[in-house]
C-alpha cells in the first residue's frame, strides 16, 4: 500500500489548509520544546479507493511532534494527520502499514503513535448532519468504534485514545460568496449583534508583539471564567514569532484586537494555512459584554479572511450539539450564529507498539484526565 517512506526536512512539508501539518507549526512547536519529524510516503490510488481506473499514485507527507516523558520513554503524536484520507473501508490498513513504516525512524523507546484525525466520523457520514445547527451524531460505543476501525487490518491493533486533543467538532464558513450573502448565511441575532458592535464603535485592529500582555490579561480571564487549560504566555509568543515563509508550508498569524476607546474588549489569533483561515484561539472580558465585541471580532477575520483569499473559515472546536449542559454549549450557540456546515472527525486513535507501557500510559492519562501536548 505505501512506498517510497522516508524523512525529509521539515521546510519540505507540503502546502497543506491544515496548519497543524505546516513547517510553521513544527516551528512553533520546537520554540516550545517538542522536536519534530517530517515523512514522505506514497500510496497507490486503488488501495486508498474504490472504482479506480487509473492507478497512479499519491505523494503524501506528515508531520509527527515528539513527546518525551522521561529520559528513555516518549510518545509520537499527529496532529490532524495524515491529511490524506482513504475511503472508510481502507482507513484501518492505511493506518496500520503507516504506524509499522514509522517504527524504525521514530526515536528509540517511542512506544506508541498518536493521530489526532481530522477524518471525518465515520458514523457522521451514516447519518444525516444536520444544516440547521441541531446537533451532530452521537458516536456508538468504544468497542464499536475499534470493530469497526479494524476491519481489514493485520493486528488490530488501532485503540481509541481515551481523550481528544484537537477539536473533534466544528464548524465549516464558505467565503467563497459575496460579503452580504455571508452574512445573510448568519442568524438574526448574530447580524443584530454584529451591526450593534459597529454602532457602540467598537474598532478592531491588528495587534503585534508589543501587545501581548493584552492577549495573556484576557486569556487568563476566559480561562478562569470557564475552567479550561491555561497555556504559558511563551506558547502565544511561539506564535507570533514563528516564521516559515522559506518553507513550502508557511501560514499568516493575525493577532487581532476588539476595543471600545482604547479599552480592550476582546482578542484573537486567526491563521492562515493554503485555502483555509482558522479561529484558533479566542479570549473576551467579562465586562462590558453589552458592546458585542467578540461579534465584532469574528466578522473582521471573516472578512480578512475572504480578502486574502481563503475560500473558507474554521471556527475551530464546538460542542457536539445544543444540550445547555455540555461544557462547550455558549461555543456551539455563539459559533453556529455564524452559519457554516457542521464537521465532526474521528479524534484520537493510538497505535500502541509496547503493550505494556501503553497501558501504564493510558492509566496515568485517565488519572490525570486527559493528557496534554505543549
Amino acid at each position: 500500500m505505501l512506498s517510497d517512506v522516508f524523512k525529509k526536512d521539515i521546510d519540505e512539508l507540503y502546502k497543506t489548509s491544515i496548519v497543524q501539518q505546516t513547517a510553521f507549526w513544527s516551528i512553533v512547536k520546537r520554540k516550545v520544546g517538542l522536536d519534530s519529524i517530517a515523512m514522505n510516503f506514497k500510496s497507490r490510488k486503488s488501495d486508498l479507493y474504490n472504482h479506480i481506473s487509473n492507478d497512479s499514485t499519491i505523494n503524501s507527507d506528515l508531520l509527527i511532534l515528539i513527546q518525551r516523558l522521561n529520559n528513555t520513554d516518549s510518545i509520537a503524536y499527529v496532529p490532524y494527520g495524515p491529511e490524506l484520507e482513504p475511503e472508510d473501508e481502507f482507513r484501518g490498513v492505511f493506518l496500520e502499514e503507516l504506524s509499522e513504516c514509522l517504527r524504525s525512524v521514530l526515536p528509540k523507546g517511542c512506544f506508541m503513535v498518536r493521530y489526532d484525525l481530522r477524518w471525518e466520523s465515520f458514523w457522521s457520514k451514516e447519518s444525516s448532519v444536520t444544516n440547521n445547527h441541531d446537533s451532530l451524531i452521537s458516536e456508538p460505543s468504544i468497542k464499536s468504534q475499534e470493530i469497526r476501525f479494524n476491519y481489514n487490518t493485520v493486528n488490530w491493533n488501532l485503540r481509541k485514545s481515551g481523550t481528544n486533543i484537537l477539536p473533534t467538532n466544528t464548524l465549516y464558513l464558505d467565503l467563497q460568496s459575496e460579503f452580504d450573502t455571508i452574512m445573510s448565511r448568519m442568524k438574526p441575532k448574530t447580524r443584530y449583534n454584529i451591526k450593534l458592535s459597529q454602532r457602540k464603535g467598537v474598532a478592531v485592529r491588528i495587534a503585534d508583539l508589543c501587545d501581548l500582555d493584552i492577549w495573556y490579561r484576557l486569556y487568563t480571564e476566559t480561562a478562569n471564567r470557564n475552567g479550561i487549560y491555561l497555556n504559558d504566555i511563551k506558547y502565544f509568543e511561539a506564535i507570533l514569532t514563528a516564521k516559515a515563509d522559506k518553507t513550502k508550508s508557511p501560514a499568516e498569524v493575525y493577532y487581532l484586537i476588539a476595543e471600545v476607546d482604547n479599552v480592550p474588549l476582546a482578542a484573537m489569533f486567526l491563521i492562515i494555512s493554503g485555502n483555509r483561515s482558522s479561529y484558533l484561539y479566542g479570549a473576551s472580558s467579562s465586562s462590558n459584554r453589552n458592546f458585542m465585541a467578540t461579534y465584532a471580532l469574528q466578522w473582521h477575520a471573516i472578512r480578512l479572511s475572504k480578502e486574502k483569499g481563503c475560500k473558507e473559515y474554521d471556527m475551530f472546536g464546538i460542542s457536539p450539539n445544543n444540550d445547555a449542559s455540555h461544557p462547550l454549549y455558549g461555543l456551539f450557540k455563539f459559533k453556529t450564529g455564524f452559519g457554516g456546515e457542521l464537521y465532526q472527525s474521528l479524534g484520537c486513535w493510538d497505535y500502541p507498539f509496547d503493550e505494556e507501557k501503553y497501558n501504564i500510559f493510558k492509566n496515568v492519562e485517565r488519572r490525570n484526565q486527559g493528557y496534554h501536548i505543549n
